[in-house]
């Protein structure tokens, strides 16, 4: 495995090394753009970090004004679909990049992929046992388990299934919570032993959760098409950019002439950061109110686009963002080799995302960081968690090819070998 792989080795985080420059595995040639396109993700995803900062430490939306009120609205929910697709993306690596893996390899992929889904699903219930249903690496696991039968699919045809995914869950998610009695939810929720452990359970995971799979799966699905393609090459980034800004801009200005002006108005404004450690209940992410209110819920809401409100404009959206993010990180690693040596110890954060997210949580506990809330109005704990994240993993990447979880991460996968 290369030095510098994305998504592949972990999901919100990942298990790779500092940018030396190397190709993947599974890209053996063209080092040059090869190069610069696993960099430019690596970079992606230390944004995506930084977002889930943002949101877990950093000010309130209300508490902001002009450019830090952009960078809080833009965070909440955008950095988390851009880990979601990036995990989509890091499949590909596992699976096999522009050709899918097939025989014995294939089934040694798969095999580590579901390693890792089982990973992630139980440290993320143990961390929801402490931090509550934000956590986001439980979800990873499903998503990851949910996407096995996937991977040997072509660009295109993940592609359409993503569209599709995008168009009906949303409203079908809608349904079934509203058919979601409280009684139904606590007679699942007995039965369910997740949800005995912390208040992460099966049926948050998969649709009443800050994360559900069965909206959040588009996010993943998108990324593994992105994964299948060549992001070197120039012509299919200008046609990423392309489609990453016509989604953005006919989601969001569809619902805004739908909704009216309010139709963008992220859930933070209601009420806590809905990223903060532990501030919200579960059941903030897809939709405002807790499941046992759906019946109550007009359907007009499925017109708005904000930030975790789950409709379909909200993940059309919310793709075309995360599209031009890794695109356009992509290119500035490509095109910019000064800017990329400026921004080595930044890319080494995105190399090891699973140490510093799971990293960001450890530091608020033993700190005492409060979170994203209305008690929390200094930009301060923010800067210097992001600033701390940066040194640790400039000096770790020195020394060692992987974060510490990383590797932790990719020894538990090393038994897939077995597998014949």
């Amino acid at each position: 495995m290369t030095q510098t792989q994305p998504p592949q080795e972990t999901s919100a985080p990942q298990e790779n090394s500092p940018p030396p420059p190397q190709t993947s595995p599974d890209s053996p040639a063209s080092p040059g753009p090869s190069m610069g396109r696993l960099v430019g993700v690596d970079l992606a995803r230390a944004l995506a970090v930084f977002g889930m900062y943002v949101v877990h430490i950093g000010p309130p939306l209300s508490a902001t004004t002009g450019v830090a009120s952009w960078i809080r609205y833009m965070s909440d929910g955008h950095s988390s679909v851009l880990f979601a697709t990036l995990a989509g993306f890091s499949l590909m690596l596992l699976a096999g990049r522009r050709e899918p893996k097939t025989g014995l390899a294939g089934r040694q992929a798969r095999a580590r992929i579901a390693i890792r889904a089982v990973i992630l699903l139980a440290l993320g219930t143990v961390m929801a046992m402490e931090y509550g249903g934000v956590i986001i690496l439980g979800f990873y696991g499903v998503y990851f388990l949910l996407a096995l039968p996937l991977v040997r699919l072509s660009a295109r045809t993940l592609a359409i299934i993503a569209a599709a995914f995008a168009l009906v869950t949303p409203q079908l998610a809608f349904v079934l919570t509203s058919l979601l009695t409280p009684s139904v939810q606590q007679s699942i929720n007995t039965y369910d032993p997740l949800r005995h452990l912390s208040e992460v359970g099966v049926l948050d995971l998969l649709l009443t959760g800050f994360y559900p799979a069965l909206t959040w799966m588009s996010f993943v699905i998108a990324g593994m098409a992105l994964g299948r393609l060549d992001l070197s090459c120039g012509t299919i980034q200008k046609r990423l950019a392309a489609l990453g800004a016509t989604l953005t801009a006919a989601a969001y200005g569809m619902s805004l002439l739908l909704a009216g002006k309010g139709a963008l108005r992220s859930l933070a404004e209601d009420g806590p950061s809905s990223g903060g450690s532990g501030s919200m209940p579960t059941g903030s992410g897809s939709m405002p109110t807790d499941a046992g209110s759906f019946p109550d819920m007009p359907a007009s809401f499925l017109l708005k686009a904000g930030p975790h409100s789950g409709t379909t404009f909200d993940i059309i959206g919310s793709v075309g963002i995360a599209i031009l993010v890794i695109v356009g990180a992509t290119v500035a690693m490509d095109r910019l080799p000064r800017l990329r040596r400026l921004a080595k110890p930044v890319i080494a954060v995105g190399t090891m995302s699973l140490t510093a997210y799971v990293g960001h949580f450890l530091a608020q506990s033993a700190l005492s960081t409060p979170a994203g809330t209305g008690t929390q109005q200094s930009w301060l704990p923010l800067i210097m968690y992001v600033l701390g994240a940066i040194l640790f993993a400039a000096i770790w990447s020195r020394f060692f090819r992987r974060g510490p979880l990383e590797y932790l991460l990719n020894a538990a996968t090393k038994p897939a070998k077995h597998i014949r």
